[in-house]
């Protein structure tokens, strides 16, 4: 959170009497002396802490401790909440913001005389497990995102939880609303008791997109009070990021042109090196991650963060990375927005992003609280229309030459690929071909075009011919047919056991484990260009022209559909 201790701030302390004083104590213990913007707006300006309100506020600026101070001050005044019933209500686009909210959430009652608890409810954990504790705890706050809390709500023995609910929180709504969640919110409002009974709406927002006017007029009563802190004519924070393009001639020359791109901005940064690297997909980043812990192990720490990680795992990584003053940090967009990282000095995109809006949220992450920043988006020939369409953007040419750098990388590039595991490569494959699938008609592409740049993308990765992929998934991605896939049945394997039964010709993969090599991938397979157990012989110049679908190598492939 900001720190503003200049003319116009306030401190905390100046609200004795007005805010319930464990809470002011909290701040203290804390080390929050003055309020943000925000902050003093909220607890200054409410004609009281149960009214209405729409906030304008952007991320980063202060907004949790503007909404959970007056709620929670209003809820220990009442003292009427029944045990074990929802007091106050909190919904979030995302686990991890879901997560920071709920830890600001415990401080701020840790000097209350009796705990209270915060409970937090979304995807990615054991829906049972969490259920059981929140059925059996006294949930007072519980901070939720919208897909798992409409899943509690349609069940009536659990929505009886939330007969009493006291505030209702819509923090990031717009957000929310981008990621398609407002059927969701629509069936949440839904499931709540009527707006008639009295709680109160407090909804965060940095812009006011048409859709969330809908929305408003459900949460919040009429003559409701909107504050913003956004100031209309202020400079946006992208406008603040020098943003480069760099185009490669090819797919094949992304791994190498970003590892020559990382070092050229670590020597013109040669202290505090923040990196986050957006790619296109989970599976996506998961390879970079694994390629780039071996190509710059002993330059920099490398971290991930991505959907397919365990909450734990995203948990922790987002603490070290948070306290980390350098690092690379491979990420997919479930820290696009809402999740503060201090300190980030730049932002890299690795292919398309799905729009204008997404590029600008990527970039948000760095230069903020005043810092400078660097953004830098990494496009193909066939991709870079992304900075036509978008030429309102103040994208420029990236100024150093990387060819040579590049080129002098690509050995280390070759050599670390042996160390990626097959089954990353073939999951990383599947989604850049899903991925690419949506942009067709952008990338001017026929389906055969389309994996024709899908196998470049394999090459580059170190596959001597394209993974298989499973002949159900072919048919969804409406693919079947189509020139240059090696398709077959991939099974789901259990224990490290069983393989794919191969692609055209290929038998299935036996038993085994990865050692990490390219010549020793799931399922016992080889790829060094020799005969694999399947007795198929590859030969590589039909797989570099693409004019064969290729026989399939031992695989273990990952489930269908996974991107």
């Amino acid at each position: 959170m900001e720190s503003h201790n200049g003319q116009d701030a306030q401190t905390y302390q100046s609200m004795q009497g007005t805010v319930s004083p464990p809470l002011l104590k909290a701040l203290e213990v804390m080390g929050y002396q003055y309020m943000t913007p925000v902050q003093k707006r909220v607890l200054t300006e409410l004609p009281n802490f149960q009214a209405d309100c729409l906030v304008q506020a952007k991320t980063g600026t202060g907004k949790t401790i503007a909404f959970l101070l007056p709620s929670l001050h209003s809820l220990l005044q009442q003292q009427t909440l029944p045990a074990g019933q929802v007091g106050i209500l909190v919904v979030s686009p995302t686990r991890e913001l879901a997560l920071q909210i709920a830890q600001e959430c415990d401080k701020l009652t840790s000097q209350l005389p009796r705990r209270l608890e915060c409970h937090t409810a979304f995807g990615g954990t054991k829906k049972e497990q969490h259920l059981k504790t929140f059925l059996n705890g006294k949930p007072t706050v519980l901070v939720a995102t919208p897909g798992r809390l409409n899943d509690y709500l349609s069940d009536e023995y659990v929505a009886d939880k939330f007969r009493n609910v006291r505030t209702v929180i819509l923090d990031e709504a717009d957000t929310m609303l981008e990621a398609g969640f407002l059927p969701a919110i629509n069936d949440i409002l839904k499931r709540l008791p009527p707006k008639s009974t009295g709680w109160q709406g407090m909804c965060f927002s940095a812009t006011m997109p048409e859709k969330i006017k809908p929305v408003l007029g459900r949460v919040l009563k009429p003559g409701y009070t909107h504050l913003t802190t956004v100031d209309p004519n202020e400079t946006p924070t992208i406008d603040q990021v020098t943003q480069y393009s760099v185009v490669l001639p090819t797919v094949s020359d992304t791994f190498s042109t970003l590892y020559a791109l990382i070092e050229e901005e670590r020597r013109q940064t040669p202290s505090g090196f923040k990196a986050i690297i957006f790619g296109t997909t989970a599976n996506g980043i998961a390879l970079l991650h694994e390629l780039f812990q071996i190509a710059m192990a002993d330059k920099i720490n490398i971290y991930q963060l991505q959907s397919r990680l365990s909450q734990n795992v995203r948990t922790r990584t987002t603490e070290e990375f948070k306290k980390a003053s350098s690092g690379l940090m491979f990420a997919s967009d479930v820290i696009g927005r809402g999740m503060d990282f201090p300190a980030v000095s730049h932002v890299i995109q690795v292919g398309l992003p799905t729009n204008g809006e997404q590029y600008v949220h990527r970039v948000g992450r760095t230069a903020r609280a005043g810092n400078e920043g660097r953004a830098i988006i990494m496009l193909t020939e066939r991709e870079k229309y992304f900075l036509t369409v978008n030429k309102h953007l103040p994208i420029q040419p990236y100024p150093a030459r990387l060819q040579d750098e590049a080129a002098r990388a690509l050995p280390a590039i070759e050599q670390a690929l042996n160390g990626v595991d097959e089954k990353t490569k073939s999951k990383a494959y599947q989604a850049y071909l899903g991925f690419h699938k949506t942009f067709m008609k952008q990338l001017r592409l026929d389906p055969a075009g389309l994996v024709e740049m899908a196998n470049e993308y394999a090459r580059s990765m170190g596959c001597l011919e394209p993974p298989v992929i499973d002949k159900q998934v072919v048919g969804k991605m409406g693919l079947k047919g189509t020139r240059g896939l090696n398709v077959g049945t991939v099974e789901r394997a259990s224990n490290g056991a069983g393989g794919g039964r191969g692609g055209r010709g290929g038998r299935g993969g036996g038993a085994g484990r990865s050692n990490g090599s390219v010549n020793g991938g799931r399922g016992g397979a080889q790829t060094n260009g020799g005969q694999s157990r399947g007795g198929v012989q590859k030969n590589k110049r039909d797989f570099g022209q693409g004019r064969r679908g290729g026989r399939s190598k031992q695989h273990q492939g990952p489930p269908g559909g996974e991107m």
